[in-house]
């Protein structure tokens, strides 16, 4: 799994990393059931804060897409539901007005995520 965060970006570092894992999971670049690094060290390799990744743990678990367990860490929860056609449309003009306005995705997840969609 490849992280990166824009650290000029006028989004948060947490809201970053918390996109770029709820992307992992729903795609399921990180299986389900699969374990999620130590905060410690996802912090150490992203040079943050451990709170930072703590942070964007306990966002996601409260989202449903991490358990955690004290002593096991964190484990990805793929979601399971099916999307709404009314949703997918609604994401169809997200996706072309962010395209026209040349917004990297990373950036618009993450706008999302700070926005409580996510």
């Amino acid at each position: 799994m490849l992280i990166q965060l824009d650290t000029g970006s006028q989004v948060p570092l947490y809201a970053q990393l918390i996109a770029a894992l709820r992307k992992a999971i729903v795609t399921g670049e990180i299986a389900d059931g699969g374990r999620l690094p130590s905060a410690e060290d996802l912090a150490a390799a992203l040079d943050l804060n451990r709170n930072t990744v703590l942070r964007a743990y306990r966002e996601l678990r409260d989202d449903g897409l991490v358990e955690l367990r004290r002593g096991r860490g964190a484990t990805a929860i793929r979601p399971r539901e099916e999307m709404d056609e009314g949703v997918e449309k609604h994401l169809d003009a997200l996706a072309a007005a962010a395209r026209k306005a040349r917004i990297p995705l990373a950036d618009l997840i993450a706008g999302l995520t700070v926005r409580g969609v996510l």
